[in-house]
């Protein structure tokens, strides 16, 4: 159905329950909101109002229970390790992964390019930190800096390039 949105802090609706939004995320399509919410450990929230004094990974597994039900082609992640605990970070990661292949689920072991040769999904991840990438296999990485894409390559050599020499190094690969 299109494209979906995780964002980084998304507004709370008092009077609307979560299993509400989610069966209205599937749109026409049937979905057992139960069994999705048993896959991210979030039955217990179901019938509380949307991210309504939930904690920061509670709201992660709530967007991300949404975008399951709605099964987008496109999902954009706005900072998905953002305020999740560490053991949450694992079921996001494992989720993001799962979306972007429809219910396939491979192991970590499997090589990268198996698993993007079965993807049927895209995403565009946003992220400051970079933690995510140690949960999610990244085709590319880019650098959005003063304004202008740059860096792009693998998303792990980006990443470790900035973590050793900064930013505005990442400028050298658009010159």
């Amino acid at each position: 159905l299109g494209i979906g949105v995780s964002f980084q802090r998304p507004p709370t609706i008092n009077g609307l329950k979560t299993r509400s939004i989610v069966k209205i995320s599937a749109g026409s399509r049937p979905v057992d909101v139960d069994e999705l919410a048993k896959q991210l450990n979030f039955s217990d929230f179901l019938d509380r109002d949307v991210n309504n004094n939930f904690s920061g990974g509670e709201i992660k597994r709530s967007e991300l229970l949404q975008l399951m039900a709605q099964q987008p082609d496109l999902v954009l992640l706005d900072e998905p390790e953002s305020g999740v605990d560490l053991e949450s970070i694992v079921l996001v990661g494992d989720t993001i992964n799962l979306l972007l292949r429809r219910g396939i689920k491979h192991p970590r072991e499997k090589p990268h390019k198996e698993i993007v040769s079965d993807r049927t999904k895209s995403a565009l991840v946003i992220t400051h930190t970079g933690n995510i990438l140690n949960y999610i296999t990244a085709d590319k990485g880019q650098v959005l800096y003063g304004g202008v894409l740059c860096c792009s390559r693998n998303a792990r050599e980006i990443l470790k390039w900035i973590r050793e020499y900064g930013y505005k190094e990442c400028v050298r690969c658009t010159q």
